[in-house]
């Protein structure tokens, strides 16, 4: 018998909408580096991600003044790049955390129906 591993793929929609806090969450967890990040989305099973997602990302929220930078020396090559939330951040992630929480609320009962083969017909209005 064999075995196949599929791996899930990600809208890449949804996931823009959750990225910054997901970021946020992790840096206020630990400082990392942009690399360090792409890996510990892996681990969570966000394997689609890419450098090419998180670094743009990265830069937005230190444009937005949400997170800090500073460079570290790396004995293994070249400084690395530390984020870490700003005050401003921490507030961005505590608001964007209660409003994702409300959001899957508020559609997790419609989305986890099963999913019919066709739908029922109209109802007979009175």
């Amino acid at each position: 018998m064999y075995s196949i591993h599929v791996t899930p793929t990600h809208d890449p929609q949804l996931l823009k909408g959750v990225l910054s806090l997901l970021l946020l969450q992790m840096l206020a967890q630990r400082e990392s580096y942009g690399y360090e990040l792409v890996q510990r989305l892996h681990e969570i099973g966000l394997s689609d991600i890419s450098d090419g997602t998180v670094y743009p990302a990265l830069a937005r929220l230190e444009r937005e003044s949400r997170v800090s930078a500073r460079l570290v020396s790396s004995h293994s090559g070249p400084a690395r790049k530390y984020y870490r939330p700003t005050a401003a951040g921490y507030a961005a992630l505590a608001e964007g955390v209660t409003g994702w929480i409300a959001f899957v609320e508020v559609t997790n009962p419609v989305l986890l129906h099963p999913i019919p083969t066709q739908p029922d017909p109209p109802t007979e209005e009175v």
